[in-house]
């Protein structure tokens, strides 16, 4: 971009920061129901790839909260912010397709909101500098 003046394609980042605020805190909320109580998520007898359920409890919530970090900084327009933010929504559509047999409406929901942050990010990323 040649000029620094902001376009109407903004609105793209603050959607990507809004949804990867909102998806950071669900991310965690889904890791806290997988560590409090150990069967609120059906999946067949074979379990959840080489996990147990604590252990995705965990990796969901610790990804929610740097999720949820990294929200804020590409809010306040910060670059590293943005490619965390690619990053992680790369990070949290593995996770979640992995999850899928566990939990498949928030997983295939969660997939679609990374695929959304991902193209704002990157397509639409220089619009906002620090």
């Amino acid at each position: 971009m040649s000029n620094n003046k902001p376009t109407g394609w903004v609105g793209w980042i603050f959607f990507a920061s809004a949804m990867m605020l909102l998806l950071g805190s669900l991310q965690a909320i889904a890791g806290l129901a997988a560590l409090f109580k150990d069967d609120f998520y059906v999946a067949t007898q074979n379990g959840l790839l080489a996990f147990d359920y604590t252990t995705w409890g965990w990796i969901h919530l610790i990804m929610g909260i740097v999720i949820f970090a990294a929200g804020c900084a590409v809010m306040a327009g910060q670059a590293w912010g943005r490619v965390i933010g690619v990053f992680l929504a790369i990070l949290s559509a593995v996770a979640n397709l992995a999850f899928v047999s566990a939990y498949p409406i928030w997983s295939i929901t969660a997939l679609v909101i990374d695929g959304l942050v991902i193209y704002a990010l990157t397509m639409h990323g220089a619009e906002v500098k620090d």
